[in-house]
């Protein structure tokens, strides 16, 4: 019986442990990968920004640092009004701790389910992308954070539930290190 020469066992073993660590490196990608907005684009009701954040409407959420802490909460009153695909969101903040915000959204439907968005306190355009019940919009916001202002990246995700709630969670970054995280429930109508 004829052995192996161990040059090429190295090389056969070798090739094995990069043939598993490409296929254990594509496995912990895939597992972090974040959810694409069309993977519910057949869910219902479908979202329309146009139609969703037309009229009055009443949030109430909180800020949870990234232990989950509950750092803040608050309530907004908004008013939604849209010409074609020009829209305008007033949002007037109410925190906890009885500090209050204003803040005027500028948003422009794109087509194809396609968003566009300004703000006083977002640096450069928010861009969102809706399909089915859902809607992904990413922005950059100027947050005061004891006398300073940090732009923070917002990833933020909507979800309408029915015709009246809709759910929001957006995760907060700074250089790629997770912040915390934002929590609203959108209600359509005034209290």
């Amino acid at each position: 019986m004829t052995s192996m020469p161990s040059t090429h066992r190295f090389t056969t073993l070798r090739r094995a442990g990069i043939g598993l660590a490409l296929v254990g490196t594509l496995a912990l990608l895939s597992a972090c990968a974040s959810p694409s907005v069309e993977d519910y684009a057949q869910e219902r009701p479908a979202l329309d920004l146009r139609q969703y954040f037309n009229g009055p409407l009443t949030a109430h959420g909180m800020f949870t640092d990234r232990q989950g802490k509950v750092v803040k909460r608050f309530t907004v009153q908004m008013t939604g009004k849209w010409t074609g695909n020009e829209g305008v969101l007033e949002e007037h903040f109410v925190y906890s701790d009885g500090t209050t915000q204003e803040r005027t959204w500028h948003i422009q439907y794109l087509g194809e389910g396609r968003y566009s968005g300004q703000a006083g306190d977002v640096v450069g355009p928010a861009t969102g992308q809706a399909a089915g019940n859902a809607l992904h919009w990413n922005y950059v916001l100027a947050l005061p954070v004891n006398g300073r202002v940090w732009n923070v990246r917002m990833d933020d995700w909507m979800y309408l539930m029915d015709g009246r709630t809709m759910l929001n969670r957006t995760a907060m970054s700074k250089f790629g290190i997770h912040l915390g995280d934002l929590t609203i429930s959108f209600t359509k109508g005034s209290e």
